[in-house]
């Protein structure tokens, strides 16, 4: 009888357990806000008033030295009629003329030893090649204008007479 009674009162602990109410976690939820802006096609651009860059004639001794610059030329890129949601534009440059090396345009004229620097508008010498210190333009009601100076960098030795050219390409990303 100690064996049924044992057997019965086991039974009945175990079906008080299985149907007694466990405790759960209250199910966590949240909620997930999602917002963009898509953004008209690009800002019409304009270099320099629409003329080219054009640094002045210096001597080869202000270029004697290698990291020596001279010429220092300013010039805007002025942005108009872009989309009014957007705020700000940031350059990044890109071409074949860019030395990865000291991120300085490539002269493909003459001279010899010199290439050009870029400088943004804080006077920070601009690196073509990882775009650090490229300018980035403020934007408001669709326009907006930052200045740069390029200028003439003596490298690999003193600077010898002959023409200076170059070129670089940019993109402007919008935000």
């Amino acid at each position: 009888m100690k064996k049924t009674l044992l057997s019965t009162a086991l039974v009945a602990v175990m079906a008080a357990v299985a149907f007694a109410p466990t405790a759960q976690a209250a199910p966590a939820s949240g909620t997930i806000t999602i917002k963009g802006t898509v953004l008209a096609d690009t800002c019409t651009v304009n270099v320099n008033g629409g003329a080219a860059v054009v640094l002045p004639s210096v001597m080869t001794g202000a270029l004697a030295t290698p990291g020596t610059t001279a010429g220092s030329t300013p010039f805007s890129i002025g942005l108009s009629a872009c989309d009014t949601n957007a705020i700000s534009a940031t350059m990044v440059f890109n071409g074949t003329n860019i030395d990865s090396t000291t991120g300085y345009l490539k002269n493909t004229g003459s001279a010899t030893n010199v290439m050009v620097q870029l400088l943004n508008s804080a006077n920070a010498v601009i690196n073509t090649s990882d775009n650090t210190n490229a300018p980035v333009i403020a934007l408001s009601s669709g326009t907006g204008t930052t200045s740069l100076k390029a200028r003439y960098v003596a490298v690999g030795g003193a600077a010898t007479a002959g023409l200076v050219q170059t070129s670089v390409g940019f993109t402007l990303t919008y935000l």
